[in-house]
This record gives C-alpha cells, sequence and structure tokens, in this order.
C-alpha cells in the first residue's frame, strides 16, 4: 500500500473517510508517534477538497516522562507547520491497582472524551499491527467472543464517535507514507521496553510468527470478523432485558428478566448493552461474580470496573454516574446565574412563569448545602413536616443520588429540595408570577445531562 497512502481518490483512507465528511469538527489524538503524525498529515492534505470539516489535533501532556515537555513542543512545531490548531492537555495519572500503564490509558481516553463535543469524530491513529496485537492479548488474558474481535473501527465517545480510519492497514504502510512525504515524529523509548505485555509481543513474539506465517495479520484479521459475524448472528437471536431508567435517568436493565435468562445469555446480554452504551467491558469474571450475586438476592451487589459502578436497586440493575465530590456548601445562587456542580451538574433559578415557585426579593440569594441528616420540608397543602429522607426514599430516589441532592436555603429555612419539591412558608408562590423562581437542576447520569 506504501505510496498509495498518499491523497488520490483511490486511495483506501477516503472510503474510510467518507461517513464523517458531515462531521463538525475532526479531531485527532495525536502523540506525535509515527501512527498519528501520518494521520494528521493525511488528513491534513485533505482541505483542499473544500468538504474536509476543521481538523483540531489534541495532545495529551501524562507528566510521566522527562522528555514530556520537549515532546509536547515537538507537537507544536509539527501541529504550526501544517497549519493546524493544537489543544494540548495535561493530565494527573493517578496509579491504580491496575499499574501505570492502564492507569496512563485511561487518564489519556477521559481527556480526549471531554473535547468531543456533539458531531464531532475523534480520529484515532491504530492501524493493522496495533489490532493484531491487541486480539492476541486478549486472547491470552482470556477474552470472550466480543473481547477477541478487537478494537472497533468506530464506536460512541463522549457526545460524538471515535474513529479508526488506518485500522487495516499494516504499520509498514505508515512507515513508507512518513518516508514519502520526510516526516519526522517522536520516539517514546518506553516503545522499546520488553517488559510491557504489548512490547514483549511486538519485538519478539510476532517476529518469529511472521518468519513462519506472513501472512497472519490477514488471517488473525479475518477470524476477528469471523467472531464479529457470529456475535451479530447470536445478539439478533437472543431475547433482550427491558431497558429502564430510573427517576433520576440512570440508564438500567429490567432485573428480573435478566435473572430468568441462563448464565451465559445473561451475562452477553449485560455485555451487549454495555457496549451499546460505549463503555468498555469488566473482567469476565468479575461480571460472572456479579450475576452470581444477583441471583442469590442477597446484599447489594455492586460491580466496579475502571471508572464504572453497576449496582441494584428495586426492580433493576442501573449504571451509575461517575463519582464526584460534592461542591462547597455556603454557595449563593441566585436569579438567573448558573452555577456549576461537581461531577458536571449545574444549578439554575429560572422564571417560575404560571409554575408554583420560590418568590425572592430583590437582591435575595439561596444558599446551597447538602444534606447532613435531620432536614425537614412542609410540602405545600400537607400537614406536618416530613423529613428529607424520607421523601427521597419513597419517591424511589436511589441511594448514589440521595447524598448528591441540592437543598437550597433562604437564611435558616429549607426551601427547596433541588426541582424535586418546594417547601411551604412565605417564599411559596403556588401560581408563580412576578419574583417567583423555579430551581432548574442539570446532573450528570451515566446517560448523559439529564434535566427533568
Amino acid at each position: 500500500m506504501a505510496a498509495s497512502l498518499t491523497p488520490p481518490d483511490s486511495d483506501p483512507l477516503d472510503a474510510a473517510l467518507a461517513a464523517w465528511r458531515s462531521a463538525r469538527r475532526w479531531l485527532v489524538a495525536f502523540s506525535g508517534g509515527l501512527d498519528s503524525t501520518v494521520l494528521l498529515h493525511m488528513l491534513c492534505s485533505r482541505r483542499s477538497d473544500g468538504v474536509t470539516p476543521p481538523i483540531i489535533a489534541v495532545h495529551i501532556n501524562h507528566q510521566l516522562h522527562a522528555d514530556a515537555g520537549r515532546w509536547q513542543a515537538r507537537a507544536e512545531d509539527f501541529c504550526a507547520a501544517l497549519g493546524a490548531p493544537l489543544e494540548v492537555l495535561t493530565v494527573n495519572v493517578r496509579q491504580t491497582g491496575s499499574g501505570l500503564e492502564a492507569a496512563a490509558r485511561d487518564a489519556r481516553y477521559a481527556a480526549l472524551e471531554s473535547q468531543v463535543g456533539e458531531g464531532d469524530v475523534m480520529f484515532f491513529a491504530h492501524h493493522q499491527d496495533d489490532q493484531v496485537e491487541t486480539v492476541l492479548l486478549r486472547w491470552l488474558r482470556g477474552a470472550g467472543l466480543r473481547g477477541l474481535q478487537g478494537m472497533p473501527a468506530q464506536r460512541p465517545l463522549g457526545r460524538g464517535q471515535l474513529a479508526r480510519p488506518l485500522l487495516e492497514q499494516p504499520r509498514s504502510a505508515l512507515e513508507a507514507y512518513a518516508a514519502e512525504h520526510a516526516l519526522s515524529w517522536i520516539d517514546d523509548p518506553s516503545n522499546t521496553d520488553t517488559s510491557l505485555d504489548r512490547n514483549y509481543l511486538r519485538h519478539e513474539i510476532l517476529p518469529a510468527i511472521a518468519r513462519r506465517w506472513p501472512a497472519y495479520r490477514g488471517s488473525i484479521e479475518r477470524s476477528a470478523r469471523q467472531l464479529g459475524a457470529a456475535e451479530y448472528v447470536l445478539d439478533s437471536l437472543l431475547p433482550a432485558p427491558r431497558r429502564l431508567v430510573s427517576v433520576l435517568g440512570d440508564p438500567g436493565l429490567d432485573l428480573q428478566e435478566m435473572l430468568a435468562m441462563p448464565g451465559a445469555t445473561a451475562a452477553m446480554a449485560l455485555r451487549g448493552w454495555l457496549v451499546s452504551l460505549g463503555l468498555p467491558l469488566p473482567p469476565a469474571a468479575s461480571l460472572a461474580e456479579f450475576l452470581r450475586q444477583l441471583r442469590s438476592g442477597s446484599g447489594a451487589p455492586l460491580l466496579a470496573w475502571q471508572e464504572h459502578r453497576l449496582c441494584r436497586f428495586g426492580a433493576g440493575v442501573f449504571l451509575l454516574p461517575a463519582a464526584a465530590e460534592c461542591s462547597p456548601a455556603g454557595t449563593q445562587l441566585v436569579p438567573g446565574m448558573t452555577l456549576a456542580l461537581a461531577g458536571g451538574g449545574r444549578l439554575r433559578l429560572v422564571p417560575a412563569g404560571r409554575q408554583s415557585g420560590v418568590r425572592l426579593l430583590p437582591g435575595s440569594a439561596l444558599t446551597l448545602q447538602w444534606r447532613r441528616g435531620g432536614e425537614r420540608c412542609r410540602l405545600p397543602g400537607r400537614a406536618g413536616n416530613r423529613r428529607v429522607k424520607t421523601l427521597l426514599q419513597d419517591a424511589g430516589i436511589p441511594p448514589w443520588w440521595r447524598e448528591q441532592i441540592p437543598l437550597l436555603f433562604l437564611g435558616d429555612a429549607l426551601v427547596a429540595v433541588a426541582d424535586l419539591w418546594l417547601c411551604d412558608g412565605p417564599w411559596f408562590a403556588p401560581e408563580g408570577g412576578e419574583g417567583a423562581w423555579r430551581v432548574s437542576w442539570t446532573r450528570n447520569t451515566a446517560a448523559g445531562a439529564i434535566e427533568l
């Protein structure tokens, strides 16, 4: 393929890009290595066609290597030479039990996902050799049907899409393109560290396989595609549990329908649902143990992997929102202001119109607080005060939200429990009107921003 990676109409890349011509922006995960350097150069060479969306490179500085600053400067110089805007994101990698390499990957993907807006596509430069390595590594780690398909050519990412347009091209083709266009790139010395599984496979195992079976890349790729076809058939034949949504918007599955399935079928249905949400899959053993605990009916089973959590609640199994610290208590909220909450939520006071609301004198503000226990609210038209804890339980508010419900006070008096209830008092305006304000609470669930 070598020279065929240049931009003539017959270029296979054009076919891979055809589906993304109407995207709002083309974002490129740009490390500055060979693969992403070639991809960015190839995409920028197409800007003269008049139909290519704006191209923006995104570079992640992990701050893990002594040369991280120099790599960032190289990325800036290369993008400036191409005339491509560059966004640099600096991340703090938190060491986890899965190791530094996995922690860096998670931090990188989270940072990249934060840049993807509605209608955007984020391009990754993974190629055929990367795909083969991924399939073999997953096989050696005991992956199942879905894992052995390798990396998908596209999947949801944030509010947009992730795409891998070079996935069918071998690394040798990228090397030939770089030589033809005299491109230079960053060489990360960790890529030669054979103590890492992928590098050991790349430098020690695959060269030996290539000497005996030189066409191994295509063979493994065909097997992965056949597994994908087999899974598609299975998915079409298997019943799918009914999808649920909690009262606050958390996505879930009907528990009884899932447990009525045989174990392997239930596991496949659960994995298929997670993939449809664009999520990575939990380890097979962890998922099997979670299902076992669900069937036992005791305790409160929780499946946690990477940054994601599944929990049983009521009649369903729900995907929990990302864990986040609460915003500082005591923050003032005035009409027309948007208060950003930790975890990506927002709180606003909007005109109540003809709806019931809180009447505020000019210059007045509400104060944000969080549950500490003992809070009470007298609902309009009801006798006596009700404990906020009881209100939340009776309304079916999931436990993982109950400590994150914004409470709004006027002085020492509780006047609103988020946008769920207004408390009776001299501030209560049952028919809204001038000077009355309604609470608007937007929260980030695992399904995205929700405002009910």
